[in-house]
């Protein structure tokens, strides 16, 4: 038998770099002169490869990232990641120095952060965080006075000011009443501000929801995270006629065994699954040490040959088992697809989360370190995606 790159890999997640150009052309078309997107790559880039992911963008010109953390900017500094690098999350006030010197930019999450970083007397870039009414992280349009001060502070040099909406991804009434309150209340805090001749710097509060249902709003940066990467948050979203998207992550895996069970013994950890008849099971190398849901055991399903074929028994935490009665010529070696295309067959994340009563963040998100991520795709444009965009 010929011998074939994933000889080598028990389990593994294939990256699709055109998908990704295709899905950044995509939610570059909904933007306004002059605003930017700002890739969103914390947890691993939504477990895509945050190297590899912002190594892309930018080749394709990207040039503004948000991580979650210190240690995820840091780790895309020292793969020679260019631009700006806007830490979302809290970092304590003791590591200033380290966001000095890679050069990063932190948001300031309340007034007592502000002052502890002040504290540090080391020049820092930061972004201030408002509360328009998630109640997350953030000062208050009340806070405006203190906002104000920060303003005045000698080693904190703001470059910039945003918000996060909260339900801007549902369409019910009173979710959209909420996001205009949310919408409301920041921009209140950017009026308060330019009142005092105070530079707010690049101003954002749209992420991917934000982009796909209040594109009107006139801000410097989009954060764009989940949609980059070709997936809604829900099924139901899929629905759009806005835009294209295109599934940057296929997750693959292969049978490592295969055998025969007779009528009425039972599969695996609690015994959950009972056989009717004589039936062929495989033996699949991945499980929910991966990030394969449990909820999906005795219930959800892979593709093999095209065709999908389910779940049995508990999933445990290295191995799954599959029912291969129906499929004629199955061999061990042959790929299993748990997320991505296989002929005709598909199976994406969103179907996934639905059936684990989650989100795809959530999943995509939990993908197991162990798995090897897998470049595909062709050359990108050498100029750039985003000047090769604006050249249209």
């Amino acid at each position: 038998m010929k011998q074939t790159m994933y000889d080598c890999y028990r389990s593994w997640i294939e990256i699709d770099l055109k998908a990704l150009q295709h899905n950044i052309i995509e939610l570059i078309s909904l933007l306004d002169d002059p605003q930017q997107l700002m890739a969103v790559v914390k947890a691993d880039a939504y477990g895509h490869g945050a190297v590899q992911i912002s190594q892309k963008l930018n080749q394709m010109g990207v040039s503004s990232f948000a991580v979650a953390t210190l240690s995820e900017a840091i780790e895309l500094r020292e793969n020679n990641i260019t631009g700006d690098i806007l830490i979302l999350g809290h970092t304590d006030a003791k590591q200033a120095k380290l966001i000095h010197q890679y050069q990063l930019i932190q948001t300031v999450v309340d007034y007592e952060h502000a002052l502890a970083l002040e504290q540090e007397q080391i020049d820092i870039q930061v972004h201030i965080a408002v509360d328009s009414g998630m109640h997350r992280l953030g000062l208050t349009l009340a806070q405006i006075q203190k906002i104000k001060t920060i303003y005045s502070f000698q080693y904190l040099h703001i470059k910039g000011i945003f918000s996060h909406l909260c339900v801007s991804d549902e369409k019910t009434v009173a979710s959209q009443k909420y996001t205009q309150y949310q919408i409301h209340n920041f921009f209140e805090v950017i009026k308060e501000l330019k009142k005092d001749k105070l530079d707010v710097g690049k101003v954002h509060i749209q992420s991917s929801y934000g982009l796909l249902n209040y594109s009107t709003l006139h801000c410097d940066f989009v954060r764009v995270g989940i949609m980059m990467y070709g997936v809604y948050s829900s099924k139901q979203d899929q629905n759009n006629n806005k835009i294209s998207l295109n599934p940057v992550l296929s997750l693959k895996s292969k049978i490592i065994h295969i055998h025969h069970i007779q009528k009425n013994e039972t599969i695996g950890y609690g015994r959950t699954y009972q056989s009717d008849k004589k039936r062929k099971i495989a033996i699949v190398p991945i499980g929910y040490a991966d990030g394969i849901p449990r909820d999906l055991s005795n219930y959800g399903y892979v593709i093999v040959h095209s065709q999908k074929v389910p779940i049995i028994g508990r999933i445990c935490m290295d191995q799954l088992t599959i029912d291969i009665s129906d499929i004629d010529g199955v061999n061990e070696g042959d790929i299993v697809t748990i997320i991505g295309q296989d002929g005709i067959a598909n199976q994406d994340v969103e179907t996934i989360a639905e059936m684990s009563h989650t989100i795809s963040n959530e999943i995509l998100s939990q993908l197991g370190s162990r798995l090897p991520r897998i470049i595909k795709g062709g050359q990108l444009c050498k100029e750039g995606i985003i000047n090769h965009i604006n050249q249209k």
